[in-house]
């Protein structure tokens, strides 16, 4: 054989190989799929493993949020072998377009992986379903949880637990299409904390999907990690309590521990249980409540911003307190032509002022800290005056989110000079334009979390800890950023007078605020009635207690009810009792409370 034939030779075997070579490829990826189904049926049998949500609990460790087993109807489009499509929608109860809607949606999105085709199913009905389930290939039941309220009190702090949307999923890529996340409250400010960690099982099934053993002996699975339990700073018979006196009411209740800045209630009325947003009918119920013209899913507690009334005179007092420009003994005359008052009094010193929430007096009081002579213009000096107030007023916590754990808190407004110009003009206005702040009115807004914070200031005579309802996550403890306090800077000396005038609005004949007397308790409080004509004015109390110990500081708010004297002074005043005695020793003005009804002009 000479070489060229041998070369031939060779060649024609590497040809031969590479054609078999070939060919065998061409079987095994094109005339048949056993390769592609096999990785196919390895990569859809990825078993995603749910963990436990944390549960939550209330500050005496009573459990507020629990889990209950749901179970999700899923369908692996490949596997499903023809069927009585009516038989089975009878079987789930399910109408059979929406059944098919569902079906075709999974098909779209891939035949081979698993799709939700009915959702939430209680354990009881899944029963009655699984015993036919083997009838009907590449269908399946997946356990889930959803939450249980336990209370069914809070809705409004706790949240909802609900399927993440599209935006949840682009935001955060943990979250897939069928999984849960928090959605309000503080499920969702420690939703990563609640939420615990995915796990998976790999497994290989046969024809019938039915699972035969682990994959690659389960060295690819992972365990689910189960959630970290809450223990949050509401007391559950306070927050009870308090929904129970808002019923038929709108506005709202806010309770804060003092030396803690604990939340101890917030109560958004009306409300709902939270219960209504779980299980297959969240949907139907959602829809209702956010129909509803008494707007029950707004929280008014965090998102209500409303004038602040007289109550503001307070925060008045001290600044000027502090800037040296009245003393307590600073008296200034009733001048009911400048700006309209009530009551009998005429020349008032500042206590006394505050007892009778003389508007001329703190009229005069906030033009002696805007007024200051610094520009010979009284626009620009105006202009300045008002902003150094501004800061001042944002040292204690109006025009901020106050950085609590409460997610989405509105601000509300303490108007500066750019606000003032946006509406008049640059350097066109001057303090004659806008003095209905200084007694709590015109622009000004703040909302009722606010207003607790700013009693819980007054007891604590110059500070405080950013609110919050978070009092432990886990075993971690609570958060820094809760434990240390802030300064108002004002000094501690000037908030005795302000003490002593808000105890004399409760105690004194002829205050305000008698109504919130209490038997045994110095309590201290400031009455408001916010402007809000031509329809009926708000009802607007703070108070805490007791005087020189405060364990409680709250804020009532009553839209439509009129003077706060009336309504809010005695629900706070029900509410400091039954925190701080654990009873009620007067039923008549607990049922006169019960029985009234205030749900809009």
């Amino acid at each position: 054989m000479n070489l060229g034939n041998r070369r031939y030779i060779i060649t024609g075997i590497f040809l031969l190989f590479g054609v078999i070579f070939i060919a065998r490829l061409f079987s095994l990826q094109v005339a048949t799929d056993d390769w592609r189904a096999k990785a196919a049926e390895l990569t859809e049998e990825k078993v995603k493993i749910y963990p436990s949500r944390g549960l939550i609990y209330d500050r005496n460790g009573e459990l507020l949020v629990a889990n209950r087993a749901i179970y999700d109807l899923m369908a692996t489009p490949r596997k499903v072998a023809p069927f009585d499509t009516v038989a089975f929608c009878d079987l789930i109860k399910m109408d059979v377009e929406d059944f098919e809607e569902s079906f075709n949606k999974a098909k779209r999105y891939s035949r081979y992986k698993a799709s939700v085709i009915k959702k939430q199913i209680d354990p009881e009905d899944f029963a009655r379903i699984a015993e036919q389930l083997h009838k009907y290939p590449g269908f399946y039941g997946q356990t889930r949880t959803v939450r249980n309220y336990t209370r069914g009190i809070g809705a409004h702090v706790l949240g909802d637990f609900a399927e993440a949307g599209p935006k949840d999923i682009e935001r955060n890529s943990y979250y897939m299409p069928g999984d849960y996340i928090g959605k309000g409250g503080i499920e969702r400010t420690y939703e990563e904390e609640l939420r615990g960690r995915k796990g998976a099982k790999y497994v290989l099934v046969d024809v019938r999907n039915n699972v035969q053993e682990s994959f690659d002996g389960g060295r690819l699975d992972t365990a689910a990690v189960q959630g970290k339990d809450l223990t949050i700073t509401l007391e559950a018979d306070l927050q009870a309590y308090a929904e129970k006196l808002m019923q038929n009411k709108l506005g709202s209740v806010v309770a804060i521990e003092p030396k803690t800045g604990e939340i101890l209630a917030l109560v958004s009325a009306p409300g709902w249980d939270p219960n209504l947003l779980v299980g297959s009918q969240r949907g139907t119920n959602y829809a209702q409540l956010q129909g509803d013209s008494l707007k029950p899913l707004y929280t008014r507690a965090i998102q209500g911003q409303y004038r602040p009334g007289s109550i503001f005179k307070m925060v008045q007092s001290l600044i000027a307190l502090q800037d040296g420009k009245i003393t307590p003994a600073t008296r200034i005359t009733c001048n009911r032509g400048i700006i309209g008052c009530h009551g009998a009094h005429s020349y008032d010193d500042l206590e006394g002022a505050i007892m009778h929430s003389c508007n001329p007096y703190f009229h005069q009081v906030m033009k002696r800290m805007v007024e200051q002579g610094e520009e010979d213009s009284r626009f620009k000096d105006a202009q300045i005056g008002l902003n150094a107030w501004k800061e001042k007023i944002h040292r204690f916590g109006f025009g901020t989110d106050l950085n609590s754990d409460i997610p989405r808190i509105l601000k509300g407004n303490v108007p500066g000079s750019s606000y003032y110009d946006n509406i008049y003009g640059e350097l066109s206005w001057a303090y004659s334009t806008i003095y209905s702040i200084s007694i709590g009115e015109g622009e000004l807004l703040i909302n009722p979390l606010q207003m607790a914070n700013l009693s819980a200031i007054i007891a604590n005579r110059g500070y405080y800890y950013p609110p919050h309802v978070i009092k432990s996550v886990g075993t971690d403890g609570k958060p820094e950023q809760f434990l240390e306090p802030v300064s108002t800077g004002v000094d501690e000396q000037h908030f005795e007078t302000v003490v002593n005038a808000m105890q004399k609005v409760v105690d004194t004949p002829g205050g305000t605020a008698r109504r919130a007397r209490i038997e045994g308790i110095e309590v201290c409080g400031k009455t408001g009635t916010v402007q809000n004509d031509p329809l009926p004015d708000h009802s607007v109390f703070i108070a805490f207690a007791p005087k020189d110990d405060p364990q409680i500081a709250v804020s009532v708010y009553v839209e439509w009810s009129g003077f706060g004297g009336t309504w809010a002074a005695p629900i706070a005043s029900l509410l400091i009792e039954q925190y701080l005695n654990d009873s009620i020793a007067n039923p008549a003005k607990e049922q006169r409370i019960l029985d009234a009804e205030f749900l809009g002009p």
